[in-house]
């Protein structure tokens, strides 16, 4: 749980950053490219090919692939469209994608009560975040909601990996990262614009950030302390960023706020975790 909420501060920022520094700036496959390459850079010391199966190898880079190239290119595109409280108002579905995917995956019937709580949460971060709705809302949601479902998948896929075919999860996501970058990699030979590269030490600054610590160390935590809880709570948590992510807009952007629904929002969002601890409490029980 503590590597869930130390990422959820960290990411906080990554929003701000891309809008304001990014994004319309910069081409979006080449900020997605050198992101995940960063990262990769940074585990390429844990690659292990001995000891791992092809079948291992060809899942985790796939989880790669969903979770950082593709859901990233239409999660930077989705800002040349929507406002940055619109990237979290439409980023509230997560939660359930996450326990239906994860449920799927496990082929056994929806558990009820973790999409309960989960659609409660997400009830929160909508309190919280619901607002005036740009004209162009439905391209900027619709890439949204393809950003969350693969990131769902990824987060979800990589949960079960390390249930079954248990490894090093250092070793794990340099596997996931170099996934990652050959779908990146591909997606900027194709789609690329070598015009629009980044101009300022600050744009690529922010790039350096984002793919060594947002990605690099963040994603890692991510995904390890997705496999030390159970599938309910990471829904639930994949909604603090949006709490986390508007103060980062208040304090730092000095971006105004309806405090009242802020913290009524915030309360369902932990009364959903609370609620969720208590069915699971009940389950264990009984």
């Amino acid at each position: 749980m503590l590597y869930l909420i130390f990422v959820t501060i960290v990411w906080s920022f990554s929003f701000s950053f891309i809008a304001v520094y990014l994004s319309g700036q910069v081409d979006t496959w080449f900020a997605v490219v050198m992101r995940v390459f960063l990262a990769f850079i940074t585990f390429i010391p844990f690659l292990r090919i001995k000891h791992i199966q092809i079948k291992q190898m060809s899942l985790l880079m796939g989880v790669g692939a969903c979770q950082l190239g593709i859901m990233y290119f239409f999660y930077y595109n989705s800002f040349q469209y929507i406002s940055v409280p619109e990237v979290l108002l439409f980023t509230i579905t997560t939660p359930i994608y996450v326990t239906v995917i994860y449920d799927l995956l496990q082929c056994h019937p929806l558990r009820l009560s973790y999409l309960f709580t989960a659609i409660i949460a997400v009830i929160g971060a909508a309190i919280i975040r619901y607002d005036h709705i740009s004209t162009d809302f439905m391209i900027g949601f619709l890439l949204i909601q393809g950003a969350n479902m693969v990131f769902a998948l990824g987060q979800v896929g990589y949960k079960r990996i390390m249930e079954i075919y248990p490894l090093p999860q250092h070793q794990a996501f340099a596997w996931v990262y170099l996934g990652a970058v050959i779908v990146a990699t591909i997606g900027w030979m194709l789609f690329g614009n070598s015009q629009k590269l980044p101009t300022t030490n600050v744009q690529w600054l922010i790039i350096v950030w984002l793919g060594i610590v947002a990605s690099g160390l963040c994603y890692f935590l991510w995904n390890y302390g997705a496999t030390k809880v159970d599938s309910g709570t990471l829904a639930i948590m994949n909604n603090v960023v949006i709490p986390t992510g508007i103060l980062v807009n208040v304090v730092f952007w000095h971006q105004s706020i309806d405090w009242l629904r802020f913290l009524l929002g915030c309360a369902v969002i932990v009364a959903a975790l609370m609620l969720h601890y208590r069915f699971k409490r009940n389950r264990l029980n009984q």
